[in-house]
């Protein structure tokens, strides 16, 4: 009989009896048997080198630095959301990486926060604005715009006393020192009321001239600052109803008050020329009684309105439909003209009997190596009406319109689209045609198939397999292709049924942009995320389906 192999029998009191680890085993703390049953111990864990834990400290100790940093600014900026979600983020990055254990974590966790920071952040914040009104004037709370108001439309009080005055500096800072027909000296600067300056020093005339800590501007040193400090509105008091200090040449101060008085108790403005009332019109801001609204309003939650008015409101709705339709027109055929041309490309240098086929393929990806905008620029010159180098040199100085006419501005923008993507769809099917087995290609042949036929019926449904969830991205992509339409038209050429700046070649994303950084009507953030939505859920929508229908290629493989 064959002797037993004594490792193999339980120790006594069924506890685990370790088998003697071999080959790659031995690191991981080889195996033990518990009740006759192998299992793998636990890995030995060996202890973090000098360097390392070192290393780990002082970066750990730089990110806690910044933190803190953070901390104490949203601290003082009373942001106490801000604050807890931070503080929770810092706590949870020290434990995941003093802790031992943990490594996907450790891995993890900057990826996840970067992620969290300028991906979702952004999206909900989008999403939160389009919801709002937020935009010029409408960018802070009530309490703020009733002291703008009160601030911004004010008047010379009628017979005001002259203040002498002098310009100080302090730092970056300009302040104002005052001297009253009394002869009580007052500093004060745009941020600062005005405050009594018992030390000032004075001239012979008993103006106040210098003040301890501050340096006293000469006549060269006004002249060279006059626009900033003509902008110096020196409150008289904490309270925006009792005026402000102003100065037209440096020298003398005249007192100024709203011309809009506030009342508290009925939340009301009236004008002290008028008697005109205004009053809280519920849209974030205050309005008469035939609707006209004062410039400086307050940030509210609006609902849908947004949404409603990209489609309703006059001056918008015409335009955003065609602007709609041609922004899926660029998308289809900048996508489909790319595509035919780079799978022609690779298909003629794909020949194996070619000869510098790869001088060839460096020279078609040339014009993937320049960058965008810089490309655009570049086109944008070329094809200038007046003195462009397509017009000018090879049209015999003729003035075509390739960038002011409508239709030709549009077809230009495709010209140059195609002639910046079709080196990237030429890397992808060159890649895809070289992957392709020979011996299909062969077969075909030997039936008698055409060439033709044969890339027709075999070549290109198995390139779509691979191509076409290129393709949806690229359409993706080009919906929302900003640098091209920017650097190139402009929008332009501009709608004439409009009072906004919006133009022939826009497509929804410029259109965002012109909306949300006060192309012609201002900065409107709340209708640009409303917009921005909208475009989410369009691409979001074909990309869908279409990655549903490319399913159906994979029968095909």
């Amino acid at each position: 009989m064959p002797k037993p192999d004594l490792r193999e029998l339980p120790a006594p009191g069924g506890q685990p009896t370790p088998v003697e680890p071999s080959g790659t085993g031995a690191r991981s703390g080889g195996t033990t048997r518990t009740n006759g049953t192998l299992r793998p111990a636990k890995p030995i864990r060996h202890p973090d080198s000098l360097k390392g834990t070192i290393l780990k400290v002082v970066l750990l100790g730089l990110v806690d630095a910044f933190a803190v940093y953070v901390l104490m600014m949203l601290f003082l900026s009373q942001s106490w959301a801000a604050l807890a979600v931070s503080a929770l983020v810092v706590l949870a990055i020290n434990w995941i990486y003093l802790r031992k254990g943990g490594l996907p974590a450790k891995y993890l966790a900057p990826g996840v926060l970067f992620l969290l920071v300028f991906q979702v952040l952004v999206v909900v914040f989008s999403g939160y604005i389009a919801f709002t009104n937020y935009g010029d004037g409408h960018n802070s709370t009530k309490e703020d715009a009733i002291s703008a108001i009160q601030l911004t439309a004010q008047k010379r009080v009628p017979d005001s006393p002259a203040y002498k005055a002098a310009v100080l500096t302090k730092g970056n800072d300009f302040y104002m020192l005052f001297t009253d027909p009394a002869g009580k000296a007052q500093v004060g600067s745009t941020e600062q009321p005005l405050t009594d300056a018992p030390d000032a020093g004075k001239d012979s005339t008993g103006k106040a001239n210098s003040l301890p800590g501050y340096q006293t501007l000469k006549f060269q040193e006004i002249v060279a600052n006059q626009q900033e400090i003509l902008k110096i509105t020196v409150p008289v008091s904490a309270d925006p109803a009792d005026g402000t200090l102003r100065t037209a040449d440096g020298s003398t101060a005249y007192q100024f008050k709203p011309a809009l008085n506030y009342d508290a108790a009925t939340d009301t403005f009236t004008d002290t020329d008028t008697g005109t009332e205004y009053r809280d019109n519920g849209k974030g801001a205050f309005a008469d009684s035939k609707g006209e609204t004062l410039a400086t309003g307050w940030k509210i939650d609006v609902g849908m309105d947004n949404f409603v008015r990209a489609f309703t409101d006059p001056s918008l709705r015409g335009p955003l439909l065609g602007v709609i339709l041609w922004t899926f027109t660029f998308s289809i055929a900048s996508v489909a003209l790319t595509f035919v041309m780079g799978l022609f490309l690779a298909t003629t240098f794909n020949r194996e009997d070619l000869r510098g086929k790869k001088a060839y393929r460096i020279l078609m990806i040339l014009p993937y190596a320049f960058p965008a905008f810089l490309s655009g620029l570049v086109w944008s010159g070329i094809l200038n009406p007046e003195f462009g180098w397509l017009n000018q040199t090879l049209l015999g100085g003729a003035n075509i319109g390739w960038l002011t006419d409508p239709v030709l501005a549009k077809i230009s923008v495709l010209v140059v689209n195609v002639w910046l993507g079709f080196p990237y769809m030429f890397l992808v099917c060159t890649g895809a045609l070289q992957s392709l087995p020979s011996e299909i290609d062969e077969a075909a042949r030997m039936d008698g198939a055409s060439a033709w036929r044969v890339f027709r019926s075999i070549k290109l449904p198995l390139l779509l397999v691979s191509v076409a969830p290129l393709l949806i991205s690229s359409f993706a992509f080009n919906f929302n292709n900003f640098n091209v339409i920017y650097m190139l038209t402009g929008g332009g050429p501009r709608f004439a049924d409009t009072d906004r700046d919006i133009g022939s070649t826009d497509i929804l994303i410029t259109l965002v942009y012109k909306v949300a950084f006060g192309q012609g009507t201002g900065r409107d953030y709340g209708l640009a995320s409303a917009l921005a939505i909208i475009i989410f859920i369009i691409v979001a929508t074909i990309s869908a389906i279409s990655f549903k229908q490319t399913k159906a290629l994979e029968d095909v493989n």
